[in-house]
């Protein structure tokens, strides 16, 4: 089977466009908890080297991408 025979300009589109969705809502993620917490998590992590919090914060995105990736495929 040819491989470019295959692809369907719909399906790049919405792959796209999915994509984007979850860099998006990845993004707002990010700004509600710097928004939230009541201290610089940049700062936190950077300057004071924090490695707890790093930890945290980067587990919170990876499920947050499994949920986002999850709902994505569910559509």
């Amino acid at each position: 089977m040819d491989l470019l025979a295959s692809l369907h300009p719909a399906e790049i589109l919405s792959t796209i466009l999915y994509s984007f969705l979850g860099i998006g809502l990845m993004g707002l993620c990010w700004f509600l908890l710097t928004r939230i917490a009541p201290f610089s998590i940049v700062r936190e992590i950077e300057q004071d080297q924090n490695v707890a919090l790093a930890v945290l914060i980067g587990s919170v995105f990876l499920s947050m991408a499994i949920i986002i990736g999850a709902v994505i495929l569910s559509s």
